[in-house]
This record gives C-alpha cells, structure tokens and sequence, in this order.
C-alpha cells in the first residue's frame, strides 16, 4: 500500500477537480429551477384560474427541487467506485447529470450505488477499489480506500487512507445523530434495500446501527416509489422526545423533508405527555385488558347527568324518572355503535320513552298525533339542554378524566382490574397533564367514543363551489397535504424504532394508522422491558397484519469500544446467560471504571467523573440516572458542560449514544422494573469511547440469590 503524503495530495487533487465539475453543474441546476420559478410567476399574470393552477405546480415543483439541492450541497460527493473495466462511479447525496445527461454523480440510493455498500474483499462485485471522499463543505480534505479486488487493479491504482468505516467510528459525537450514507455496512444495505411490501424487521443490539438502517430505508423507500409513500405519508415513531430531537436532521441531511417524526407520547395532535408512569401502573395501562375496560367506561352517564325528566304537553306533564332513563340509555346504546355516534339514537329512544308514558295513561290521549308530538318535543330548548347533559358528545380526555372518580373506575372494572389497581390508577387519571401511557389509552377512547353524527348538510351557494375549486386548484399544486394526526390518520409507510418496549395499546393505537402500511420494526429483544412479550406479539400481530414479513439481524456493535460493551454484555448475561450479543470491533485501550462512593458523596462523584469526562473527550457526554433521580442530578450539574452535556433516564437513554458516560447508581436503575437488568445493558452501552459507573453498593451487577423470574438460558430471544 502506498501513502506517502504526495501521492494523497495527488489523489485528493484529482477528486477535487471532478467535485469542482459537480458543484459548477449544480449551479446551472440551481439556476435553472430558479428560472422555472419565475416562469410560474408569470402566467399567474394571465389572471385566469389554469394560469394559476399552472403556477403553483410550476413553483411547488422548483421550490421542492431547489430544497433538494440545498440539502444535499454540503459533502455531496463522498464516494468512488473503480471497476473492472476501468469504469469510474462517483457516489453522493443527490444524482446530477451532465450537460450531455451523463451522471456525474450517482445518488446513493440508485442500484448502481448498491455495489459502494455491498461489495466485499470475498465479493468484490467487480468493484477493484471502493474509495470514501471526507469533505468540508465543497472542499476535499481526505480519502480512505479500500482495494477489494488487487488482482484487477491497474499498475499504479494508489490506495490511501486508513478505512472509511474506522476513521468515522472514532469521530466525536455531537447533540444530533449523522446519517451514514457514506459508511453503510452490507448488512445494513440489505436491510436498507429490503423489498417494501409487507413488513421488514431489523433486529440489532447497541450500537449496530439499526436506527440509521431505519432511518436511511427510509430515504431508500421514498427515493424508490415517491409517489406512493410521499402520498400516502411516512410516519417514523421513537421512544421519546428526547430520542426524536436526536434523529430529526437525519433525513434532511438525505434530502428528506415530509417525513412525520413523533414520540410515543406525542402521537395525538394537541395532546402532549408530561410524565411516565412508574412500571408497575404503565403495566397495567399498557394491557389489552385495558380496553375492555375503557369499552365499558364510554358508555357510563355523565358524572353529571341528569336522572330526571319533566315536560308538560298539550296540558298534561310527561315524566320520566331514573328507571325510565336507564331504559332509554340501553335502548340507545343496542342500537348504536358509539357513544358519539348514537346521539341521534338516544333522541329517538328519548322521545319514545314519553309517547309510551302517554300511551301507559289509564285514558290516553288519542288526539296526540305522533308526527307532530316529536316535532314539537325536539324543538324545545328544555329538551335540548337536557340531553346536551344526559348524552354529551364527549372527547377521550373528559371521560379519562372522569375515570379519576374511584368509584366510576370501579364501575368499569369488571374482572380486569384486581381490587388494588384501581385506586393508583384513578389516582393518575387526577394529575395534571397524560403520561406516556395515557396516550394510547386516549386514542383507544377515540375509537371507541366515535364521532358525532355529521349535521345536515347545508345547500351550497355558487360562491362556495368556487372557493372549493380554489382549494383544490392550491391543493393540487402543493402536493400530499400534510397529515393532522388525529385519530383518523393513515400512513402508507410506518416505522417503529425500539420496537420491543411498546405495550400492546400502543400497538393497538399504531395499527390504526397503518392499516394498508408497509412496516418497518426496528429493535433488540435482550433490550425489551415490557413484562408480556406474547401479549405485545399477539397485538403486534393485529397492528401490522398477516402479509409478508422480512427479518434483517445486525450483528456488528459499531459504537461501543471492545471495553465498553464486554462489561454491559457481561452485566446482562449475569442475568441472562447464554444470550447471542453483537460482537464490537473497535478497541480503544481505555477500560471502563467502577467507583464505588459512600451515599453522601454522590453528588461531588457525579460531578467530579463528569468533569473529568468533559476535558478528555470532543463530543458530548451523557449520565443515564433513574427516573426519580433525574431532575436531582441535572441541578447538581447545571453549570457544567455548555451544550455538550445531556442528563437522561434511563429509558430516555434509548437510541442515544455520547462519547464519554456516566451511569449514577446502576442498582437503582435495575430495581426501576422487573426488567431492569435489561434497561442497565441500554444505559452501559450508550458511551462511544469512555464509560464511568458511580455506585454506592459495590455488588450492583449481581442478580438477586432468589430470582423470581425463570431463568431464560435456554430461551431464544427474537423481537417477535
């Protein structure tokens, strides 16, 4: 191998004046959308309505191209096939063509990037060099080779550098995730490039990418089929705010904009969660028994309906006492769907419960006439007003809320609640804001509350028909409009990161929205801390249906150095032996550390380990601390770090990665769930390069002598 520094200024010379080509090229692109542009604000001058449908279209088109470009300007070269042949392919962010419609650049994502990210030394898919371009900005500032088929290279083919893959691995980390378009793995392109029907699993342990791989498929999928998935809308779901902060530049930087990114607890349009529950009341929220429950809470009165009804007719009072409305509740509840949605049922059955007093009379009146009877009934202000309050349309955050009466939770138990749940959970439904948990139960009250009927529609007047075709002249120009995310949303291409954690009500909301979707699950099972996996498999199972499924199994740790993720490896086979981990490839020489404190010294320990942390790495550091102790540990650190130091919980740790870690109190951290031995394996694993674990109890890592859960030696873990 040569790299002797003139022969790499030789070469990174030669890539600059082809990237110097592709740049200027991108110009006259630029320039040209630019022109279009102007064109479409021209014929709008026509003043007729095609002249301005064809000038939305014209500048939607150009401003979307134009945002393409922009995107994908920075390091849009980054690299180089050499083939047999002596074919050269330049790979990048964005396919430009020459001014004779040869490609200049081929978008990564395009089968003829496939071999960039495919080929191996065993099979080298007549790829003789694969070469990584570092830029900054236009400018060409480092190459990396790789020589895959030596016997097929020309004499005097230089390979320079030190391996792509290495040299970014040992990058530092900054508060947002890359993407890794220029350092994908084979079995991550495969995953990548997996066929979109059905449903694609990617299964992985900490640090072998499979969020990227998610995120990159992804771009992959709307570069392949835009049409149908730019339609129909793409929804990307994470664990947590904090986890889709980090992920949300990964697909701009790949020239993706309309993608729809939400946490679990954000899934609602104007409903935001505030908290989590502890881990034995997101159990019981997160069961399927749940939704029994919810069904029979829908139907309950109104805490504050009314039991009685008086009205006088035709000189004779009509009555209808709590016996009467019970009657006419479940008359109204036989024949309708939904609460929301058997209003119209409840007047009915309303109006027929007083012609039937009058008609119980010893001497009825037969000079009543029906039709005229509930004509003048309906129309009554005091008709109305009571049933505005006997039967409300309602929303799922009222009657959640109402469910903070113990006694109307107790009402819609039934068997599906022990006696002991059911104070705790009333008891959450009273605090201030929803918790992550909550979420998916309002969104299962949505369902099953129904909307109300639509009121008659109004006859439309001539200029109504022409502001609609106004509408749906700008619609059409604009493209999909963009989703509302209420209840009714549907996305043609939904992905799930950390896919092992949700509850089967989350599947249940998630399944809603994608029930003609292509799915993307993405997870690791050693990983998982629901406590019933055959229940979240079951509703998984009905969320994304029965056709085709795709596993993908990453086996490479690429983040965490060889130290670090031989000690979070060893921590969960303590509890778990026999588990198939990734294996990581990179050593770095620094060992993690334990320090083992006394309780008082906690806090300077912390902050004396993150000190420390902060003046021997680049990037950013994390301490991953339990749930209850998160806010306590960030005050003690809050002059410390200046935008590169992030507290986290142990659950907000998942998908995060820092250079340097500290982990406070580990025991505590497993004693947070049944699980909690898994959730210490996310958290030790979340350091690229160095790892502290502050602790006042030095035999933290060691299982409990009387485990109460069976031990799973022999237990084959899979995602589903």
């Amino acid at each position: 191998m040569t790299d002797r520094p003139s022969v790499l200024t030789t070469e990174i010379a030669a890539e600059q004046r082809h990237v110097d080509e592709v740049y200027a090229r991108l110009e006259v692109v630029r320039s040209g959308t630019t022109e279009v542009e102007a064109e479409g604000h021209r014929r709008a001058q026509l003043g007729n309505e095609g002249a301005l449908y064809e000038r939305d279209v014209l500048v939607h088109q150009a401003a979307r191209r134009r945002k393409a470009l922009d995107s994908g300007y920075d390091g849009l070269v980054f690299g180089r096939l050499d083939l047999r042949g002596g074919e050269a392919r330049h790979i990048g962010r964005l396919g430009v063509l020459d001014a004779r419609y040869e490609p200049l650049v081929v978008d990564w994502r395009a089968p003829a990037a496939a071999p960039f990210y495919r080929a191996t030394a065993e099979d080298p898919l007549d790829v003789v060099r694969r070469r990584v371009i570092h830029s900054s900005g236009t400018r060409v500032v480092g190459l990396s080779d790789d020589l895959l088929d030596p016997s097929a290279a020309p004499e005097g083919m230089a390979v320079v550098g030190e391996g792509a893959l290495m040299a970014t691995l040992a990058r530092a980390r900054g508060r947002a995730m890359r993407d890794i378009v220029s350092t994908i793995q084979r079995e991550q392109d495969e995953a990548i490039r997996a066929p979109a029907a059905g449903t694609t699993i990617i299964e992985g342990g900490p640090g072998t990418g499979k969020t990227a791989v998610a995120l990159h498929r992804v771009a992959y999928l709307l570069y392949s089929d835009r049409n149908r998935y730019a339609g129909g809308g793409v929804l990307v779901v994470g664990p947590s705010p904090t986890f889709v902060r980090y992920i949300d530049q990964v697909l701009p930087s790949l020239g993706e904009e309309g993608v729809v990114l939400r946490s679990l607890g954000t899934m609602l349009t104007g409903i935001q969660s505030t908290r989590r529950d502890n881990a034995t009341l997101a159990a019981v929220k997160g069961a399927l028994r749940m939704r029994r429950v919810l069904s029979r809470l829908v139907w309950l009165p109104a805490p504050t309906a009314p039991d009685r009804f008086r009205t006088v007719y035709g000189g004779e009072v009509l009555r209808l006492d709590a016996a009467a409305l019970n009657a006419a509740r479940k008359a109204a509840r036989r024949r309708g769907s939904t609460p929301n949605g058997s209003r119209g049922q409840a007047v009915r059955t309303m109006l027929d419960a007083l012609w039937n007093v009058s008609r119980s009379w010893s001497e009825p009146p037969e000079h009543w006439e029906r039709e005229a009877f509930d004509a003048e009934i309906r129309d009554r202000t005091e008709f109305r007003q009571f049933l505005a309050a006997w039967w409300p349309v309602v929303d799922a955050e009222q009657v959640l809320r109402w469910a903070a009466d113990r006694s109307r939770l107790a009402r819609s138990a039934g068997s599906d609640l022990r006696r002991d749940e059911v104070p705790p959970l009333a008891a959450s439904f009273a605090q201030d804001g929803w918790s992550v948990a909550d979420i998916a139960l309002l969104d299962e009250l949505r369902a099953l509350l129904g909307k109300p009927p639509r009121p008659p529609a109004r006859r439309r007047r001539p200029e109504d028909w022409e502001m609609q075709e106004i509408r749906l002249s700008s619609d059409r120009a604009a493209g999909p409009a963009p989703k509302d995310d209420d209840e009714d949303d549907e996305f043609s291409l939904i992905v799930v990161d950390e896919a092992q954690d949700l509850s089967p009500m989350q599947w249940r909301m998630l399944g809603r929205r994608g029930k003609y979707a292509s799915w993307t699950l993405v997870g690791d099972p050693a990983q998982s801390a629901w406590e019933d996996p055959d229940e979240a498999t079951t509703a998984m199972d009905a969320a994304v249906g029965t056709r085709v499924r795709r596993r993908y199994t990453l086996t490479t740790n690429y983040r965490n150095s060889a130290e670090i993720f031989e000690l979070a490896a060893s921590v969960l086979r303590r509890w778990e032996p026999g588990l198939e981990l990734p294996t990581a490839v990179r050593r770095t020489g620094a060992a993690p550390e334990e320090r083992v404190v006394p309780a008082d010294r906690l806090p300077d320990a912390i902050r004396a380990a993150v000190v420390e942390l902060l003046a021997d790495v680049e990037g950013t550091v994390g301490v991953v601390t339990t749930a209850d102790q998160r806010d306590e540990v960030a005050e003690w650190l809050s002059s410390l770090g200046e935008g590169r130091l992030q507290v986290v919980d142990s659950i907000e740790a998942k998908g995060l990665e820092y250079d340097g870690v500290v982990v406070a109190q580990p025991a505590g951290i497993i004693a947070e769930s049944s699980a909690g031995h898994r959730v210490l394996y996310v958290s030790l694993s979340r350091a690229t390069h160095r790892l502290v674990v502050i602790t006042t109890s030095a035999d933290w890592a060691e299982p409990p002598t009387d485990r109460s859960s069976p031990d799973r030696e022999a237990e084959p873990l899979s995602l589903f």
